[in-house]
Parts: C-alpha cells; structure tokens; sequence
C-alpha cells in the first residue's frame, strides 16, 4: 500500500523542497551547504554516501514490485546476441544465428507461465523478469506481452548504452548501478530459475545461484538449463563430480530441457521446493 501524505502527522518532504527553493537568494541560500541533504545530488553521489545508495538500489525496486503485487517470479536469464529468427541475418557469428530456435522457445515458456498466473493468481506468482535487454531477455518479456501479463526488466547501466526492450511493464522497468543489488533482486522473489545459452553474465547469473542453492544460503528451486548441446558443450560438469570439486548430489541441483514444454514439466514435477540444502524437508 502506498503512503498516504494527508495521514501524516510531519510536514512532506516534496513541500521542503519548494519551500527552500523559494526563499530569497543570498550567498547562504545558493551555498551547497544549504541544500537539503536528500534534494542535494553532488553530496548523494559522494563515495562516502555509497552505502546509502546501495540501500536506495535496494529498496526502491522492492517497494514497486510490492505495489504492483509482485509476489513471485520465474527468473530468465540468457544471451543478449540471440536474435529473433526474424533477425538471424544479423548475427554477429552463423552458430549465434542458429540459436535463433532459444528466442523462440524463452518466448513460448514466459507466455505459458504468465498464463498460467493469470489463471493461478491473477498474475501475482510467477511474474517473469529478465535482465531488461536484447536477446533471450527481450524474448522473455516479449511472451509475458503476449499473454497479457506483466513482466519484470532489471537493466544494469553499461559503457556502451543498453536500452531497456519495449515489452517490459514501464512500471516495473528498473536500472541498477550495483550489480550486487540487482543479482539479489533476481532471485529475492524467485521460484524457478531458467537459464538459456549466454556469454559471460549468463555464467556469472548460473554460478552465483547455483552455488546460493547448493550451500543453502538459497532454498531449493526448479533449476532450468536450456539446450544440452550447448551446456554440455561449455561446461563439464560432470568432470566437476569426478574430480571432487562438487558433489555428486550436486547434479540434481539443475535439469538440462529442450523446449518451454519440457521446462514446465520439470518445474511441475520439481522435488523439495522451498527447502534449503542441509535441513530437513518439514521442519
């Protein structure tokens, strides 16, 4: 619920700042030192106030998604690069074209989940967000659209200028400066994870939720790996149980899936949801 300003037993901090504004200019009312702390935005970008804006990175997306009724979320994370098979012509390499069929299949799978929270929670649970765009991420957002549902986008200011996609909800359309804090917006919320094939970020999403979920600083969730030939390609991992770096067990954190199909399946049939590695289902 939001605020109510006419509730408040304190003067509102919008009427600060116009009542500061209007009073009569001298060099002590232009003087920076004047300003009221949180209209002044030289001394917030001061790297002494860093941890305030971390908390500000944190709360202002949580406040949002809990007024747009943002209970749960299906977490899509995947390549940029991967084109629409309308755009294959585009792509940077012909196996990045040939991957086109993932765009297709994030696009499938958030149109299917969004209908079925619809359905389930009138769109409460289940609310896809993606890292906000091109690619597999513009795919996830893009189904949700299609289902007539809302969708989440966590984009992340880059050197070179990454625009949010258009199917993202506005209101839930969100831009970070600390990566820690929209990693934990990620997965704050999340009851299944589906990761499609990507560069470098994809990797960094897939290892740091892997390794949250395996040392139960995370409960367990459905654990999706979008196309074997492509995993198992990049990432050995059951070398990783053969030499010991992992454990056995561990191979069961995740399911490797070919289709949105396939990926609701295992999500539906998904063993110990909820539960944290290391404690005992129940209690």
């Amino acid at each position: 619920m939001k605020d109510d300003p006419s509730k408040r037993s304190f003067r509102d901090a919008h009427e600060d700042i116009e009542t500061s504004s209007g009073v009569r200019d001298t060099a002590q009312t232009r003087s920076p030192a004047y300003r009221l702390a949180y209209d002044d935005q030289d001394f917030i970008l001061r790297d002494d106030l860093r941890p305030v804006r971390l908390q500000l990175e944190l709360l202002k997306p949580e406040i949002a998604m809990t007024e747009q009724g943002v209970d749960s979320t299906i977490v899509l994370f995947g390549g940029a690069r991967i084109p629409e098979p309308a755009r294959v012509a585009d792509a940077a390499t012909p196996e990045i074209a040939g991957m086109s069929r993932f765009y297709e299949e994030a696009r499938k799978f958030a149109r299917i989940m969004t209908e079925r929270s619809l359905a389930r929670s009138g769109g409460r649970d289940d609310i896809i967000v993606t890292g906000g765009g091109p690619g597999v991420m513009e795919a996830g957002n893009r189904g949700a659209a299609d289902a007539g549902g809302k969708s989440i986008g966590l984009n992340i200011v880059l050197p070179h200028e990454q625009a949010p996609n258009e199917y993202i909800t506005p209101e839930l359309c969100f831009n970070f400066h600390y990566f820690g804090i929209r990693k934990m917006h990620f997965l704050m919320r999340a009851s299944a994870i589906a990761i499609f094939p990507g560069g470098f970020g994809t990797m960094d999403e897939l290892f740091e939720a892997l390794t949250l979920i395996q040392t139960g600083r995370m409960r367990q969730v459905p654990f999706l790996l979008f196309g074997r030939d492509f995993w198992e390609r990049v990432i050995d991992f059951e070398a990783l149980a053969e030499v010991g770096t992992i454990s056995p067990e561990d191979l069961e954190l995740f399911r490797i899936v070919e289709t949105a199909e396939q990926a609701v399946e295992a999500i539906d049939s998904w063993p110990n949801v909820g539960v944290k590695r290391g404690t005992v289902p129940g209690r």
